[in-house]
């Protein structure tokens, strides 16, 4: 008979303050359309079966199955699936922290493969579907720390840091008001109506806004408005006087104002610069379609 012995030696670290907020698993079929999205917690999404692509910040990234994507807080993201063989993968919201990497500040998103043969991470993400789905006695605790274990595993591999995230209700107040701009920016807004909507203290929101963001919320607000008449000057003939009013500026002069201190141009000095880049590729075009047509040779 052989005996072996292992003591645990005593541990200054706490558990993780981190909160699962939910377990989700979904399927995409024919009736499923992606949109894009983003979350105040970060969320971690593991591929299980299929193929498709990641959608973040005008970037698109093939996944797979046994791929983990990890989310931090704030960052607008959409899945694509593959038609042939659809996408199925399992979700988890957790609140309290964000990753970071020790190579690169400021981490969006980033993935990895659970290997083959490994398969370390999908274990602990099918023991917490099964958890929710049995709702057995204590099943929330069993999950809670099924999460802490699969975060500490993935911490071994020295390839992520875990953050405490500052606040999670200024991330959400943040991401509400950013949102709210993006959907009513040819509305009058100001900073009472933003604090109005989104039920805050409107020198709170100035200055927690332009700390997480970088800006204020109504520089913001411009810079939404700015890009939204650029789109029009480049692809409509509408006078400028309009499409400063369908932007939602107060009057020409500041839109006019706004748009040089962004841009660096006049509206007018943009729409003729690009007018005049459209025209130089449309008639570029035409003269190759007119030589191949030159080139086709007659039919007998």
């Amino acid at each position: 008979m052989s005996n072996e012995l292992y003591e645990m030696k005593q541990t200054q670290k706490e558990h993780l303050s981190v909160k699962l907020l939910y377990v989700t698993k979904a399927k995409y079929d024919k009736d499923w359309h992606s949109t894009n999205h983003a979350h105040h917690f970060t969320e971690l999404l593991y591929i299980t079966r299929g193929k498709g692509t990641f959608v973040f910040s005008h970037e698109e990234v093939p996944v797979k199955e046994n791929d983990l994507i990890i989310i931090n807080p704030n960052v607008e993201h959409t899945e694509k699936s593959c038609a042939d063989y659809p996408l199925e993968y399992i979700a988890l919201g957790i609140q309290g922290l964000a990753f970071s990497s020790p190579d690169a500040a400021g981490l969006e998103v980033n993935f990895l493969n659970d290997h083959q043969g490994e398969k370390a991470y999908q274990f602990y993400f099918q023991q917490l579907i099964k958890e929710v789905e049995s709702r057995k006695e204590d099943y929330e605790l069993v999950c809670q720390n099924l999460l802490e274990i699969l975060l500490l595993k993935m911490m071994r591999k020295k390839t992520f840091n875990l953050e405490k995230t500052a606040s999670e209700i200024i991330s959400k107040d943040i991401a509400f008001i950013k949102n709210y701009m993006k959907q009513h920016f040819r509305e009058n807004i100001n900073l009472d109506t933003l604090a109005e909507a989104g039920h805050i203290n409107k020198y709170y929101l100035a200055h927690s806004f332009k700390k997480a963001v970088g800006i204020s919320p109504i520089e913001y607000l411009i810079q939404i408005r700015i890009k939204e008449s650029k789109i029009l000057l480049e692809t409509t003939n509408y006078p400028i006087s309009n499409i400063a009013t369908i932007t939602g500026f107060s009057s020409q002069s500041f839109f006019a104002q706004s748009f040089k201190r962004v841009t660096k141009q006049t509206p007018s000095q943009y729409r003729r610069m690009h007018g005049e880049s459209s025209s130089a590729s449309s008639r570029k075009s035409e003269r190759s379609k007119s030589k191949a047509n030159k080139k086709e040779p007659r039919l007998p």
